[in-house]
């Protein structure tokens, strides 16, 4: 029988600040102690696997009798973005952080980027994504010009109207700014922001794509595609690793969406990884400090686990993660957080409450997930937990 990993990365979905959180000014923060003040979260199935049981988790009921293992990672990377948190998760950590702007790009980038594109730009600084278009959308369907912007993220994030660039073309132009900005300006996303509407009434588009750079070296995927072991990615994990170690790609618009395209994969012959990143958790509803919005999307999760959780395979396991967080009732930014997140390992081989403990680093997924599936991946960091649990 295929053995197979499923891999869901709850994004931004952190369970306290870390140690260090002081240099990333995220003192206190705490991302599942936020929502779960809500009367929107509910999540009996998080519940039952043992989410309360993880150490430093003060809210929720604990289980009595927790039916998966657990653990509370740390993170070895210097940073608490999207794409440093799933390099990590992948195994590779990184001790450089990605360049951010606070006061904006420097010319030298937007001069090179307006003359290949034949577009001014717009803005040029730190912004929310949806008032950003409020600011500056009608200017730029006067003029043309492009808006680019970025946040305390290491991100390029370039909107534009539908009805003025068409989508092929942003991503065209996205495509541009990936090939500019590298060596000290190497961004850890370049972002394509399409939006429609009119002015005083712009909302941004599901075909969202981003451009990232590839991982400095090998992560469990390529290892795993290397081994000949399929690695599917759904929502927006093949835009996470530019492609990198992919062997399938499905797109998804929504949460919901992409719970339910992950859930039919469990029907589907095959042998490797399936990794889901559900992307509205931070996009939606931590960037915009929407604590009820955040609760109800777990509430939402939960729910798809109560679908997902029996259909699975005597050789599945499921491992449930995030990549940073981003605290709803921190308000001192609308920024990530540096938290600790959580690892959940369920399966009918893994055992039920084994408390893990503090792991030093979130390649400890990489490592458990290539421990087994059997695939040899020395350059990865991290050491599998497999032993501990495995029945």
């Amino acid at each position: 029988m295929a053995k197979r990993a499923f891999m869901i990365v709850l994004d931004s979905f952190g369970i306290g600040a870390e140690p260090d959180a002081d240099k990333f000014g995220d003192v206190g923060s705490n991302t599942l102690g936020a929502i779960a003040k809500s009367d929107k979260f509910d999540t009996p199935n998080l519940q039952k696997m043992g989410f309360f049981n993880i150490e430093g988790v003060t809210c929720g009921e604990k289980a009595a009798a927790p039916i998966a293992s657990f653990a509370r990672l740390q993170e070895r990377s210097n940073g608490k973005d999207t794409t440093i948190g799933h390099w990590e998760i992948a195994g590779v950590s990184s001790a450089k952080a990605l360049p951010t702007y606070p006061n904006g790009f420097p010319r030298e980038i937007l001069d090179k980027f307006e003359a290949a594109t034949g577009r001014k730009v717009l803005c040029n600084l730190p912004y929310s994504g949806t008032k950003v278009l409020d600011d500056y959308g009608k200017q730029h369907l006067e003029t043309g010009d492009l808006i680019v912007y970025t946040s305390a993220d290491s991100v390029f994030q370039i909107a534009a109207h539908e009805d003025l660039v068409p989508v092929e073309k942003l991503y065209e132009y996205c495509e541009i700014a990936r090939n500019i900005l590298t060596g000290d300006h190497a961004v850890g996303r370049v972002i394509a922001r399409p939006f429609v509407g009119e002015p005083g009434n712009f909302t941004r588009t599901s075909r969202r794509h981003d451009y990232s750079i590839k991982p400095p070296r090998k992560t469990v995927l390529d290892y795993a595609k290397e081994a000949g072991l399929e690695t599917i990615a759904v929502g927006k994990i093949n835009d996470i690793y530019d492609g990198q170690g992919i062997t399938d790609t499905t797109r998804s618009v929504s949460n919901n969406d992409g719970m339910e395209k992950f859930t039919a994969l469990l029907d589907r012959d095959f042998n490797g990884i399936a990794f889901l990143n559900l992307v509205d958790f931070d996009m939606v509803y931590g960037h915009r400090r929407n604590i009820d919005g955040y609760a109800q999307a777990a509430t939402d999760f939960d729910r798809g686990l109560t679908a997902f959780l029996p259909k699975m395979k005597e050789d599945d396991i499921l491992i449930i993660t995030a990549d940073h967080g981003c605290d709803p009732s921190y308000t001192k930014h609308t920024d990530h957080t540096r938290e600790y997140v959580p690892m959940i390992i369920y399966g009918a081989h893994i055992k039920g409450g084994v408390d893990l403990g503090t792991e030093p680093t979130f390649a400890t997924i990489a490592a458990t997930v290539a421990d087994y599936l059997g695939v040899d991946a020395p350059d990865i960091e991290g050491e599998s937990v497999l032993p501990k649990v495995l029945k």
